[in-house]
């Protein structure tokens, strides 16, 4: 099976950049979009292999999320079911016989940490609640997580030390994440590359120089380590300041 996850940074924007024409190309199993900035009856994508579920934010033009999936799930949530988390469309979940999946789009510290308290709450929330669905099930989850977990995950680590999604609270949540029993897909199959990013500033022409970050993941379940085929980060596609990411298992 393949996975695409991609934050689009405004989906009505991308589809102007070709993003239908990269969905149709990659032709992923599942494709989840993260930071749609959409309210519902903004877009209808003609997706005829797909069943879509989308969640939106209260908050207009802001944050949201969506699946596109060939497969029809047995079941379907939005958010995690708590209501100061639930409000700004981050969470959907797919429920499958072998899987759970899940897109997330993490909230962002925000300038000088403002929203690092409120971020630090959802940290402990979103694992518990990824922890409960591996009570039934292997997990697999993906998206912009807001967060490079290493220096070697961004350009500049020196610079940006206390700067939001490089703090070390930040970055010890996801380190709690991995102890906890997930695996970060790329850095398995990866663990020493240098240089390859999934996001980049629109300032500074950070993309021409590859001053990056890579805070889009595929995390999976470690029972799925054996089902792990590979993991890709598509650097050379555009249409957002973030690229898509894969995920490829076995089924």
């Amino acid at each position: 099976m393949k996975f695409i996850s991609w934050n689009v940074n405004g989906l009505r924007a991308c589809v102007q950049k070709g993003f239908l024409d990269y969905m149709k190309q990659v032709d992923a199993d599942i494709f989840c979009v993260q930071e749609t900035k959409l309210q519902e009856g903004q877009i209808e994508l003609e997706l005829p292999e797909y069943f879509q579920y989308w969640n939106y934010a209260k908050k207009k033009g802001y944050s949201g999320t969506a699946i596109f999936t060939k497969k029809e799930p047995l079941s379907v949530k939005y958010g995690m079911g708590i209501k100061e988390h639930d409000e700004e469309g981050r969470v959907i979940t797919l429920e499958y016989e072998s899987f759970f999946f899940v897109t997330v789009y993490t909230p962002n510290s925000q300038n000088e940490l403002a929203r690092l308290p409120y971020r630090m709450s959802w940290e402990k929330v979103f694992l518990a609640y990824l922890k409960e669905l591996e009570t039934q099930k292997p997990v697999i989850f993906c998206g912009d997580l807001n967060v490079a977990h290493k220096e070697i995950d961004l350009k500049n680590p020196k610079t940006n030390r206390k700067n939001a999604g490089f703090t070390d609270e930040e970055r010890e949540k996801f380190s709690e994440l991995l102890e906890a029993g997930f695996i970060d897909t790329y850095r398995y199959f990866y663990p020493d590359k240098e240089g390859v990013y999934s996001w980049w500033s629109y300032r500074f022409q950070a993309r021409a120089k590859n001053a990056g970050w890579r805070i889009d993941y595929f995390c999976v379940s470690k029972s799925l380590e054996k089902k792990l085929v590979s993991a890709d980060i598509h650097t050379e596609v555009l249409g957002s300041d973030h690229c898509p990411i894969e995920l490829i298992i076995n089924n």
